[in-house]
């Protein structure tokens, strides 16, 4: 008990980075399902990041262009985000349930859709 007294911050980071590592796997599991659904895949980082690496078959709509083009994203199928690390796509998650889309995923890190 004296350890977490001392270290609560690191105990609550390492939790924090375990539950990302966590989603982030159980997110991947369901790439096949979502994806046999027609999800939409869509990469919330700067047109230079997606510019420079990206997966195939997503789509770039940088997180501060996203309230101005949800025309762009169709309402019928799930949608997956992605940046590079979640947060990011965590905040476009948050985003896009507020302007009504209910089948939304926070994938974390594109790289996760490679897998």
């Amino acid at each position: 008990m004296e350890f977490i007294k001392n270290y609560w911050l690191l105990v609550a980071l390492s939790l924090w980075f375990v539950f990302k590592w966590w989603r982030a796997r159980s997110m991947i599991a369901l790439l096949p399902e979502l994806k046999n659904k027609g999800a939409i895949l869509i990469d919330v980082r700067s047109p230079a990041e997606f510019a420079a690496n990206n997966a195939p078959h997503t789509l770039n709509i940088p997180l501060n262009e996203l309230g101005q083009r949800l025309q762009e994203i169709p309402r019928h199928v799930p949608v997956i985000l992605a940046c590079a690390s979640g947060t990011r796509s965590g905040i476009a998650k948050m985003i896009l349930k507020k302007n009504g889309f209910s089948d939304v995923y926070n994938l974390g890190a594109w790289t996760n859709f490679l897998k």
